[in-house]
């Protein structure tokens, strides 16, 4: 029995996902993204040890709740405790629940393939965050590359898994016109896309850099408008419109 590091849970979580939901937040995430709003989720190998079983028997307390929902695994990033997962994921079906994993992607390696076979055919959604399109620009904002990411796109796509695409839009870094036209053409190549999320960026996070002594990377930039994250989202759609055309 494999043991998870969990950061914390949310009973009746609306957002993660179809329906109610009992959503469990992983500890660990190799990103620093950032306009991350949950800092603390970022050391990995800490938080509370729990068992696949000991969190489906605390979904279970509530499950008359969560009969149009289910549980979603988010982090930090869930990923990065794979096995863990994948044994909640084995047992949630086994109930009959409906799984959602919440991603950066970041992990995902062709020569781990098989186990990621393995927990998709487990897994009834994906929601997968993709930061920003062009690799530079993801580098600057998440110290990352952004290839893992579009691969993990690819194979969730190829698997034939509901896949919902999420993308924060942030003022003056992911909203420019060219990159958004981009990020919906590469949207629009994947087969099992069911929905595209976009979030304006807020400052709500940063309560929690001050509490943890950490400076807050994007000091000073005002949060989006919900007009403006309507419009990054409708130049998105014409990029997917643009590929489905061709």
């Amino acid at each position: 029995m494999t043991v998870g590091y969990i950061h914390s849970t949310e009973s009746f979580g609306t957002l993660d996902g179809p329906g109610i939901r009992y959503v469990i937040f992983m500890q660990g995430c190799p990103l620093r993204c950032k306009y991350c709003h949950n800092p603390d989720t970022w050391e990995v190998g800490v938080g509370k040890e729990a068992t696949a079983d000991e969190l489906l028997s605390d979904f279970e307390k509530n499950r008359g709740f969560y009969k149009d929902g289910g549980i979603t695994v988010t982090g930090g990033e869930p990923l990065l405790q794979l096995d863990f997962v994948t044994e909640l994921f084995i047992k949630a079906k086994e109930r009959n629940i409906h799984t959602c994993l919440d991603t950066s992607g970041i992990t995902f390696s062709k020569k781990s393939r098989d186990s990621y076979v393995k927990l998709l055919s487990f897994t009834d959604l994906v929601i997968l965050d993709i930061k920003h399109i062009c690799d530079d620009s993801h580098r600057f904002l998440t110290g990352s590359s952004n290839k893992s990411v579009l691969e993990f796109a690819k194979f969730v796509s190829e698997q034939n898994i509901p896949l919902r695409i999420r993308s924060v839009i942030v003022g003056g870094l992911t909203d420019k016109e060219d990159d958004l036209i981009k990020l919906g053409e590469f949207i629009g190549t994947l087969k099992s896309l069911k929905e595209l999320e976009v979030l304006p960026y807020h400052t709500m996070g940063t309560v929690k850099y001050k509490e943890l002594n950490l400076p807050y990377p994007l000091d000073g930039v005002p949060p989006l408008s919900k007009e403006d994250a309507v419009r990054a989202k409708e130049i998105i759609l014409k990029g997917i419109k643009n590929i489905r055309k061709s």
